[in-house]
């Protein structure tokens, strides 16, 4: 029997959760799936610049899972790049450790460790969206409470 997946600790959502080549509609492309937590590995290691030790003990897991994490990432991103596919970013053993919010008023972004503001900080407007909740679909396990991956 093989050993459970440990859950992988994901700093904040991404912003985006799509990606396609520009002329092309979507209903037209293949798409790609990139977990969050091959996201979170890809922004780690290629954007943040972490090793992988340090990456992979950010993350919760061991050094030799980020890696095999972020090979797997690095062949969709650039099949996706290379075939022109649609990357879609969602699912994945995962929990989030800060909650984004997006306000639908003026667009800015706020990161919180505990439970979002009821009014954007920037506008005052109530109309606010939890960017958590897009990732909390496909193969991952909730941990309940919001903003938690599933």
């Amino acid at each position: 029997m093989p050993r459970p997946r440990k859950i992988r600790r994901v700093s904040k959502p991404p912003i985006c959760s799509r990606f396609k080549p520009v002329g092309i509609p979507a209903r037209l492309l293949e798409r790609i799936d990139l977990s969050v937590d091959e996201y979170e590995a890809l922004r780690l290691a290629d954007y943040e610049g972490f090793e992988h030790k340090e990456a992979a003990e950010k993350m919760g897991i061991s050094r030799p899972t980020f890696t095999r994490l972020i090979d797997q990432a690095r062949k969709k991103i650039a099949s996706g790049i290379i075939e022109g596919k649609e990357i879609s970013i969602e699912g994945g053993d995962f929990q989030f450790i800060q909650h984004v919010v997006r306000c639908r008023s003026c667009g800015s972004l706020s990161n919180y460790s505990q439970h979002a503001p009821e009014k954007c900080p920037e506008c005052n407007e109530e109309n606010l969206e939890n960017l958590n909740q897009y990732y909390q679909r496909g193969r991952g396990r909730g941990r309940g409470g919001w903003g938690h991956g599933r």
